[in-house]
């Protein structure tokens, strides 16, 4: 979809406004015109995915797609930087509201605004063509899922992630850097292991951080500049002044099951999507796709100042705001309140993690 509407063809670039950038050496008038023959995909429009379309849309880059299956709310405002209040009383889908915004920044660049859940039966379709795909993402199960995708295709694809005022990005580009998979051999950490933005808070300031990072990166990558990026694991802490990059140099000789045994599971394989609808229960079943343990202790410590909790051996249930969760050890999640798949994911990574 055209966020134009209108039917009519998206004119073509004028180069002026363009100017300031271009009068940087490296990105010059050449890079500049591959900058507009680009496509980019944006999985995720949330807090990294506005912030990266927006610097990307005012770049200049041709194509911009934009995937996402939420709505705008209030709580979003504060760090998802295309949005507004007028969004979140509407409740926009998020993919539709950033277009709209877009397309009063830059009428040039063509933009496509889906509102869908990337998984493994649509991946193919939603990401055809792309010449870089950027994580504006909030799970690990989607994240692997993409980076079976562009090993497969050889797509280069930029990782970012964000909680508190930490974060951190990776470059990938298939044949030249250590994939996700080589960084996490053992798969995503389990639900629960890791915070979550709703119960260990985010500040806007690492959001636009690693956004801009991430852009930095998808720039030289579509001015085909492959011999600038960033081969390494940077890590950012801006409460308390630090940062580093990790030498990811030797893990290109690991024997990685996705880059060099090509066993693209997340795609095909066992780790395929399990999450499903319960007839009649107003209810989605949300399932872990690995075989780590969760621990409903810890998960219970960081989900009891925000709803009625209870637990026994074998499940935690917990109440928070319209939505009854209950989980149980194998990270497994029933969400009562909706029968709404991408919803019930969303609330999953909300409040479960991954």
């Amino acid at each position: 979809m055209n966020a134009r509407g209108d039917g009519l063809n998206t004119p073509e670039p004028n180069l002026d406004r363009y100017s300031r950038q271009m009068r940087y050496a490296p990105i010059g008038e050449q890079g500049q015109i591959r900058l507009a023959s680009s496509s980019l995909a944006i999985v995720g429009c949330g807090a990294l995915g506005s912030v990266q379309a927006s610097i990307l849309v005012r770049a200049g880059v041709g194509q911009v797609r934009l995937i996402d299956r939420d709505f705008v709310e209030y709580s979003n405002l504060q760090r998802q930087l295309l949005f507004d209040e007028h969004d979140a009383d509407q409740g926009l889908p998020k993919a539709i509201a950033a277009a709209k915004k877009l397309a009063i920044m830059n009428s040039s660049v063509h933009l496509q605004a889906v509102v869908e859940d990337l998984n493994n039966s649509n991946i193919a379709r939603l990401l055809e063509g792309a010449n870089l795909i950027l994580d504006g993402t909030d799970n690990f199960e989607t994240r692997f899922l993409i980076n079976d995708f562009a090993i497969s295709t050889g797509t280069p694809w930029v990782y970012g992630g964000c909680i508190g005022c930490d974060g951190q990005s990776m470059t990938i580009v298939p044949g030249k850097t250590a994939c996700l998979s080589c960084l996490m051999l053992d798969g995503p950490p389990p639900p629960g292991a890791t915070q979550t933005c709703d119960t260990a808070g985010i500040l806007s300031t690492i959001v636009v951080t690693i956004a801009s990072f991430q852009c930095n990166e998808a720039i030289k990558i579509l001015t085909g500049q492959l011999d600038k990026i960033n081969q390494g694991l940077l890590n950012v802490g801006l409460w308390d002044n630090q940062f580093s990059l990790i030498d990811l140099a030797p893990l290109k000789d690991v024997q990685c099951p996705t880059c060099k045994v090509r066993n693209f599971k997340w795609l095909h394989g066992p780790e395929v999507s399990r999450s499903a609808v319960l007839c009649g229960r107003n209810a989605v079943q949300v399932a872990y796709l690995g075989d780590k343990q969760l621990d409903l202790v810890a998960l219970s410590e960081r989900l009891q100042a925000f709803g009625s909790l209870r637990r026994n051996a074998y499940m935690l249930q917990a109440k928070i705001g319209n939505y009854q969760f209950s989980v149980f050890p194998d990270g497994r999640a029933i969400i009562q309140g909706t029968e709404d798949i991408a919803k019930a994911k969303s609330l999953y990574a909300q409040w479960i993690g991954n």
